[in-house]
């Protein structure tokens, strides 16, 4: 086309506009021949990523929510000859345990014997195949829904964070709490100081699932939050394998501070994180001692 119109201009058979508009109509042209040629794998992108939304809301819930129960509120804790199982694979067997009020109890064991799943059947995450769970001397699947999520934080190995501000993701477990509680929150979580020296402090946005912090920044943000929800009983999941002795320290002393207080169960493969339960158990290949 372009030859063509050097030829009719050259000759005099159109003007310059009539050479510059034509070739710029076919320039612009690329772009939408381009866009959909494409749209194909666009699509196919996006029913693939709709589909994930559809087959997570089309899930079943794991145990059903629980609502018009008396209103129970936390005393103590405990597992009485527990059994559960992943499908067929055992991972409790009779696990029995209890957890008195206001102290430090530790759960130590290597990786894979089961000590975060029961901190799962704590929660109610799933519902055990044999025994019972209780809480308060009642079977967690006798509580409302509500009350066990009011008495209970929960700390997980690894924390999820939003790309958003510090301060937006430790409203996650307290969305009225005031700057003054976040603060104290963070102070027993030792953040504090590291939040303050950013540029934007708790305004500072910490990217896609946190991914502008270290993983020991992460895990100190996950127990502020449990630190900020404030609940009686408090039961963490490895709370310190991503700090150094320092930290870890820091982070010790805060909870043991929490003795008398709250009840905290402590699960880890690290025994110098057991130096400040009050009792210990141990969990191997899915049996209590």
């Amino acid at each position: 086309m372009l030859v063509c119109a050097s030829f009719l201009y050259q000759g005099g058979a159109v003007g310059f506009d009539g050479v510059l508009i034509p070739t710029l109509a076919l320039m612009s042209s690329f772009g939408p021949v381009v866009a959909l040629a494409n749209l194909g794998s666009t699509l196919q992108n996006t029913f693939a990523a709709g589909n994930r939304v559809l087959d997570i809301l089309e899930e079943k819930p794991q145990v059903e929510e629980v609502t018009g129960k008396e209103k129970v509120t936390f005393r103590d804790a405990g597992a009485e000859q527990v059994t559960f199982s992943y499908g067929s694979e055992t991972i409790l067997s009779d696990v029995s345990c209890k957890i008195p009020a206001n102290t430090v109890t530790g759960i130590i064991g290597k990786s894979g014997s089961g000590k975060s799943t029961l901190l799962k059947l704590f929660l109610r995450f799933f519902e055990v195949k044999q025994g019972e769970i209780k809480i308060s001397g009642v079977p967690v699947a006798d509580i409302n829904t509500s009350d066990l999520r009011a008495m209970e934080s929960y700390m997980t190995q690894e924390t999820s964070l939003f790309h958003d501000s510090i301060a937006n993701n430790l409203k996650v477990a307290k969305p009225d709490a005031t700057e003054e509680q976040l603060t104290a929150a963070c102070k027993k979580a030792s953040i504090h100081d590291f939040i303050m020296s950013l540029p934007k402090g708790y305004d500072t946005e910490v990217g896609e699932l946190g991914d502008t912090l270290s993983g020991g920044e992460r895990q100190r943000i996950g127990l502020a939050r449990v630190f900020l929800h404030d609940a009686p009983f408090i039961l963490l999941d490895e709370p310190t394998s991503n700090l150094d002795s320092l930290n870890e320290a820091v982070i010790l002393q805060s909870l043991a501070k929490e003795r008398g207080k709250k009840t905290v169960v402590l699960v880890s493969h690290r025994p110098s994180t057991m130096r400040i339960a009050d009792q210990v158990y141990s969990v191997e290949n899915g049996r209590m001692s």
